[in-house]
């Protein structure tokens, strides 16, 4: 099978597409052939681990994964002993977070894993959305988002964000979505009840105050945004920060009990659950996926190049095998 090997760090030129053994699924796994999967910001922070001790996971000298890709969609080829809930022929989507490998034609996952079986109007790159959407749910259910709350979510446009926006409705609560002039629309068509233009204004003077401050995006920080938090109200960011101050913060806030910054961690354990929600959410449509741009496989280094410039609009889609219509950069 073709796969996209990583077997040095480095910029996107040090990706190849190879011929590798086609994986067999063992006892309990069911064999996918990928149709669909994504590039995303983990792929360019195993690719470039920052900082250093981001190795010490990822592999010290040479990546562990030499087959990125978290999300994935396509069709299941063959099944392991004792598996009952899928069949080959099922078309299935879902997560790969401990293992990666959905840059590559065939992928093994297990039957108790994070997949799930597609909704059925829903084409294969329309539902490669779970990564963002996971990472942006890990955090909202720390927050404990719900009827009634405020949520600020800054960067609300890329795939965290959007998937933010939209979870944070469907729990019921009102958000104010931040982005750049050209995503105002977008963001309002996803469900905000306010969208703020960054560019034209500074958001954290806008005068209201906010239960929850998400930042989706890494950009802004716990000093600049605390005077958007209510009384008791708490901020999150999915990156590290400035020297790594966002979990510190998050440690130092728990050892003080204030719970004013928190920096949740997604677990493999729930990823599951989380998938077969999502599914729900989709066939309900109270979710959609916004595709910014797709490749071909064969190009997958140029969408790595896209992802780095930080400007990606919601996913950015890899057709592994011919597209559903999906237009390609």
């Amino acid at each position: 099978m073709k796969a996209v090997i990583s077997a040095r760090y480095g910029s996107p030129d040090v990706l190849e597409i190879r011929q590798v053994p086609k994986p067999e699924p063992r006892a309990g796994e069911v064999l996918v052939r990928v149709h669909a999967t994504t590039v995303s910001r983990t792929d360019c922070g195993m690719l470039r681990p920052h900082p250093f001790f981001v190795r010490f996971v990822a592999g010290l000298l040479r990546p562990r994964r030499t087959i990125l890709g978290m999300d994935f969609a396509g069709v299941v080829e063959a099944v392991g002993a004792g598996v009952a809930s899928f069949k080959p022929g099922d078309r299935v989507f879902g997560l790969s977070p401990d293992e990666y490998g959905a840059h590559a034609e065939y992928l093994c996952v297990p039957e108790t894993g994070a997949i799930a079986t597609m909704p059925a109007a829903a084409g294969f790159g329309e539902v490669v959305v779970c990564e963002g959407a996971w990472y942006a749910d890990t955090y909202l259910q720390a927050f404990r988002v719900g009827s009634g709350h405020s949520l600020l979510v800054y960067g609300a446009s890329g795939a965290i964000g959007t998937a933010a926006v939209q979870l944070a409705k469907s729990y019921g609560a009102r958000v104010t979505a931040v982005v750049a002039t050209r995503h105002l629309d977008l963001v309002r068509t996803l469900g905000a009840d306010r969208a703020v233009d960054y560019t034209a204004q500074d958001f954290t003077q806008m005068g209201e105050t906010f239960d929850f401050v998400f930042d989706a995006v890494g950009k802004t920080s716990f000093f600049r945004c605390r005077r958007l938090l209510k009384p008791g109200g708490v901020f999150a960011a999915t990156d590290l920060g400035p020297w790594c101050q966002n979990p510190l913060l998050a440690i130092g806030s728990s050892i003080r009990g204030s719970h004013r910054v928190m920096f949740p961690l997604p677990q493999s354990s729930k990823a599951r659950a989380f998938v077969d929600l999502l599914k729900t959410r989709l066939e309900a449509g109270e979710f959609r996926g916004v595709i910014d741009r797709a490749y071909r496989l064969e190009a997958i280094a140029d969408a790595y190049r896209y992802v780095e410039t930080g400007q990606k609009t919601g996913i950015v889609v890899v057709n592994v095998r011919p597209a559903d219509g999906t237009t390609h950069a």
